[in-house]
């Protein structure tokens, strides 16, 4: 039998989208282990008072396999 789980988290980055996802990944894989698969379900931009992109925010639902 397989159990899988489900967490949420949120990730940043001045950079871009897949940046923040990039990282979000890679720090969450230092202490969960067997990532599958994750899913975006929100992004957000926070600009600066000219309306330019300041930092992109993501949150996600990442799924893993229990061992």
């Amino acid at each position: 039998m397989t159990v899988a789980k489900v967490i949420e988290l949120s990730s940043s980055s001045s950079k871009g989208i897949e940046d923040a996802v990039q990282q979000g990944l890679a720090k969450v894989s230092r202490t969960v282990k067997n990532i599958k698969s994750a899913w975006v379900n929100e992004i957000r931009a926070i600009t600066g008072e000219d309306g330019s992109v300041i930092e992109w925010r993501v949150n996600m639902r990442i799924n893993f396999i229990v061992e």
